[in-house]
């Protein structure tokens, strides 16, 4: 008989799931909002879900599975993004926050327990899509036995609980977003903070919102810019960062203005999350219980096969690694060698430099023309720049051209996509000859 999974990890219908303009819902009042949701719905195979919100994002998320649909989370709220996934899904239709508002805030006249729709296993629940940071983004099927797996792995590693309160702010249609704010109340019975705080202030006051022990869950970049705030927090049990790597130096300044432990999860969109590490603790990352990493394949616990990682890595015993770079960062001009995340550390280092990318032509292994940089660095000329390059790296690896920005275009999780890096690039420098991945 096929496996099912409940909906909803519920203890007691009055146990808390989220909190909504400052409000408690409980698990009851969720149910009703997701069965009244469900009955609106397009009859379509896909929702792309929109809802900027979490705990509409939450209900609409819910809804799509208890309907036996399937969500499209993309990447990228960009037109020409949307577009193409509407094309490759012709059988979809929308769902945003405002097409769910006044359905929430309808009077169900009770609040009287429902029962809990259960799933199947092998339904896709999700299509979720890579971030796009070194291409196109790519489409990854999630079945709902595969998002129980991966919340049951970060249950055991995080300890969420029914006490858990967890405040995010990094899109629910992330992969990361995803597992840590949607998974986390359905499978594992933490409550989380409705809302999607950005500005430091709003963080603050989300933290301040919810019960201790609270969570924070978040990015490099919006961590550095709570960092930087100055402000007094309310003390979380711990952080979470990912995403993007996190530098030992902005951890232990997070450590200090938080007053709580800052962990980083590492995961890929095709995997989910698969292993943590306190990042002032080394290099090592630890993986989730049940995986086995070998030859740069992922293996076990919820995976239906291996997933091979985007990353060069170095096991460590077997359960623990450290990461070398991306497969996709090795660049060869001139039969000599280099990885993208040397160069952008070269570059990063400089004083003055308050950011920097590299770019190249291709990816993986192939022969490149020549490289490119983007760079903020107010206070350095172009010159100076390349000055200072030219002390750390072999000649052939020097870009040409060096642009100066005032900030690199960055998506919802922060990172810089190439596609976005490309095309400043080519309306900054329009003799840049770097073509746009298609």
């Amino acid at each position: 008989m096929l496996a099912k999974f409940p909906l909803l990890s519920m203890a007691s219908p009055d146990q808390l799931i989220a909190w909504r303009r400052s409000q408690p819902i409980r698990r009851d009042l969720f149910l009703a909002h997701v069965e009244r949701v469900a009955r609106r719905l397009l009859p379509v195979r896909f929702i792309i879900n929109l809802c900027e919100d979490r705990y509409r994002f939450l209900v609409a998320f819910a809804a799509v599975g208890a309907n036996g649909q399937s969500n499209l989370l993309p990447s990228s709220r960009a037109a020409l993004h949307l577009r193409r996934v509407a094309e490759d899904y012709p059988d979809s239709g929308t769902i945003a926050d405002d097409d769910i508002e006044a359905w929430l805030d309808a009077d169900f006249g009770d609040d009287t327990a429902r029962a809990v729709p259960e799933l199947p296993a092998d339904q896709v629940m999700a299509v979720a899509f890579t971030s796009g940071s070194t291409g196109q983004a790519k489409p990854n099927v999630k079945t709902w036995g595969e998002l129980i797996g991966g919340a049951r792995q970060a249950r055991q590693r995080f300890g969420f609980d029914p006490t858990t309160a967890i405040v995010a702010t990094v899109p629910p249609q992330h992969m990361y977003g995803l597992e840590t704010s949607i998974m986390a109340p359905l499978a594992s019975g933490a409550r989380v903070h409705g809302g999607r705080p950005f500005f430091p202030g709003d963080v603050r006051a989300a933290l301040a919102a919810v019960p201790a022990p609270r969570v924070l869950v978040t990015t490099p970049v919006h961590l550095q810019a709570c960092v930087q705030a100055g402000l007094t927090w309310p003390r979380p049990a711990f952080l979470i960062s990912a995403t993007a790597p996190l530098s030992a130096e902005l951890a232990a300044q997070a450590e200090a203005a938080f007053g709580a432990p800052v962990l980083e999860i590492y995961g890929c969109t095709e995997a989910g999350s698969i292993a943590s590490r306190r990042t002032l603790d080394g290099d090592r990352w630890r993986l989730y219980d049940g995986f086995e990493l070998r030859d740069g394949r992922l293996s076990g616990a919820h995976l239906p096969e291996p997933v091979p990682l985007n990353d060069i890595v170095e096991p460590c015993g077997p359960s623990e690694f450290k990461l070398l770079g991306r497969l996709e960062d090795v660049v060869n001009i001139a039969g000599k060698r280099t990885s993208l995340g040397y160069l952008n550390h070269q570059l990063n280092d400089i004083d003055g430099v308050v950011e920097g990318v590299f770019l190249s032509p291709e990816s993986g292994e192939g022969e490149v023309a020549r490289l490119a940089a983007l760079v903020v660095a107010p206070g350095l000329s172009k010159r100076q720049l390349l000055a200072a390059l030219a002390q750390r790296l072999d000649p052939v690896f020097l870009p040409r051209p060096l642009v100066k920005v005032d900030a690199l275009p960055r998506n919802e999780t922060g990172k810089p996509t190439r596609e976005a890096l490309l095309a400043l690039l080519a309306r900054l420098h329009p003799a840049a000859t770097l073509p746009h991945d298609r």
